[in-house]
């Protein structure tokens, strides 16, 4: 009787046993099954790609390229709370629980988007890919963006990197409308795949209709933003393993400085290379503030190319080449006036009007002038008054350019004569491309440049990023930096570049991993025909250099 009582127990048991794991089995089976579903839902809402075939002469060759046009939705990956796991723990061996398990199955199913992550935003992207060109995993690959911040990436696409062009003068002025397009002899695509992205707000970017766009409007969520879809481009084409690059122009440094440290430490994915063109990195190098005199100095040198440049310069030195103008104002700029600037209001009047006699030799303006500035003379103010006697005003993006007045003999700049040179064609002709080459359809407005402000920038007056990359190249010895100046940039002068870079304090073994060029350009010195084709020239060095071959040396660690 105890042996049939036993046996009869043990049966029971071992058949409860076999029921319960069939159904946990069928429950398994269940919720892969819902997961399928799901993840087939999912994929079907997501927005769809155009891709589209084509074929550009570039370098002097037909190169044939996929492009592909379209959205990546940013979601909210963050983990939610589950309120139902300590109750689930207390109850696991109640008599009920299956049933209680079963009854919130179905309510998961009748609210089954309550624990996907939530869309954030879509970002607009253009790719150019080659096919031919061996495994993608290995072809190099570069995330290209401009700045603002608030501007869309049209102005690298259209005017330097991309397959297709903006046709302009050579001197980079804009055509009588209408405006056409042309084949990008320089283009990058021949060496590497190339990614144009449109931070939220600009392009085709827009938050969801849900959530606010001050969500991305700052430093720090600017970063997280780009670098998230930079992460999942990367991950949705497979192209972890390729060797990977950051291209960024005026604010857009900012940001490829930031995600050079981002993107190491919040996903481990590491760059080979980032390129700066016309850097901004520390603020503080820009901002014509009161007790701020950083500025006055790094920006005299590009004064001194925008006075030779329109021959206002001293005669004797407009006689001379402008890079011997530049190394006498760079001397000039670094001793004698930033001595003058540092003694402020205890300057004998004998030094004041001996600074500023040596300040209107490089810059044109009256020595009395100079000296009623007290010896600092604001960008706004050189823009307007160089060419006053012509009624003319320079261009802050490019020097170069000029300007006819409509409120003249005033302080206040009226327009960028540099800015109108070149909004209309890269506008015009990316509206008709987007379209009628790559088929992408939207009403939406495509923002060139959009008002984000107020745009979170530090915590404190001055944002520098420099530490942030330099963070970033003493991880990564590997990491390879150029920075691309214009002499004619009045937006982000080239001397305070070179500044910036100078105080970066980086260790011997890696400072070599920073290099600069100069082109006898302004601040988009792609729009000059022969800083174009320089700026290919060196890239394909760069790209060299960036790309180390596997039985490269590991760079020394010791300082």
């Amino acid at each position: 009787m105890k042996f049939s009582t036993r046996w009869f127990i043990s049966a029971t048991l071992v058949a409860a046993f076999s029921s319960s794991a069939l159904q946990t089995l069928q429950a398994r089976a269940e919720e892969k099954a819902d997961q399928s579903e799901s993840k087939q839902k999912d994929e079907e809402n997501e927005p769809k790609l155009v891709v589209t075939e084509h074929t550009a002469t570039i370098n002097g060759k037909a190169i044939k390229y996929k492009a592909t046009a379209g959205f990546i939705v940013l979601k909210d990956y963050s983990p939610k709370p589950d309120k139902d796991k300590d109750q689930i723990v207390e109850n696991w061996q109640a008599d009920d629980h299956k049933d209680k398990e079963k009854e919130k199955d179905k309510d998961r199913k009748k609210d089954e988007n309550k624990d996907k992550p939530k869309p954030l935003a879509k970002i607009f992207f253009i790719a150019y890919t080659r096919g031919d060109a061996g495994d993608p995993a290995k072809r190099p690959i570069t995330y290209c963006f401009n700045g603002g911040p608030g501007s869309a990436s049209v102005w690298l696409h259209m005017g330097a990197l991309g397959p297709r062009r903006a046709v302009l003068t050579e001197a980079g002025e804009a055509l009588p409308p209408p405006y056409r397009l042309q084949d990008n002899n320089y283009s990058w695509l021949d060496q590497t795949d190339l990614v144009f992205i449109d931070p939220v707000s600009t392009g085709y970017s827009r938050p969801e209709d849900d959530v606010d766009a001050k969500k991305f409007h700052g430093y720090k969520e600017d970063i997280e933003s780009v670098g998230e879809f930079i992460r999942l481009y990367t991950t949705k084409f497979e192209r972890w393993t390729s060797p990977k690059f950051i291209a960024g122009e005026s604010y857009g440094t900012t940001r490829a400085a930031g995600l050079s440290d981002f993107l190491q430490d919040r996903y481990g994915m590491y760059m080979n290379g980032i390129v700066l063109v016309s850097s901004v990195l520390n603020f503080e190098t820009l901002d014509f503030a009161p007790g701020n005199d950083v500025p006055y100095s790094l920006y005299l040198p590009s004064y001194a190319s925008a006075a030779w440049y329109h021959k206002k310069i001293a005669p004797d030195l407009q006689k001379e080449t402008l890079p011997e103008v530049l190394k006498q104002a760079e001397d000039f700029a670094s001793h004698d006036y930033l001595l003058a600037l540092f003694q402020g209001d205890s300057i004998s009047q004998e030094t004041r009007k001996q600074i500023a006699e040596k300040l209107s030799r490089f810059i044109g303006l009256p020595a009395d002038y100079i000296s009623q500035l007290n010896l600092r003379i604001p960008s706004r103010i050189f823009f307007t008054h160089l060419l006053m006697d012509r009624n003319l005003q320079i261009g802050r993006y490019d020097s170069r350019f000029t300007g006819l007045r409509y409120r003249p003999g005033t302080d206040q700049p009226d327009f960028d004569p540099s800015d109108e040179a070149v909004n209309g064609p890269f506008t015009a002709t990316f509206n008709d491309y987007v379209r009628r080459e790559l088929h992408f359809e939207s009403e939406l407005p495509y923002e060139t440049i959009t008002n984000v402000r107020p745009w979170k920038n530090a915590e404190n007056r001055y944002l520098n990023v420099a530490e942030d990359l330099r963070k970033a190249m003493t991880r990564n010895p590997y990491l390879k930096v150029w920075v691309c100046c214009g002499r004619y940039d009045l937006a982000t002068p080239y001397f305070a570049a070179e500044h910036t870079v100078n105080q970066m304090q980086l260790a011997p073994s890696i400072r070599k991993n920073i290099h600069l060029t100069y082109y006898d350009s302004g601040h988009m010195l792609y729009v000059y025909q022969p800083s174009l084709q320089k700026f290919k020239e060196d890239f394909s060095d760069f790209l060299k250099d960036a790309i180390m071959p596997p039985t490269a040396a590991v760079p020394s660690t010791q300082p």
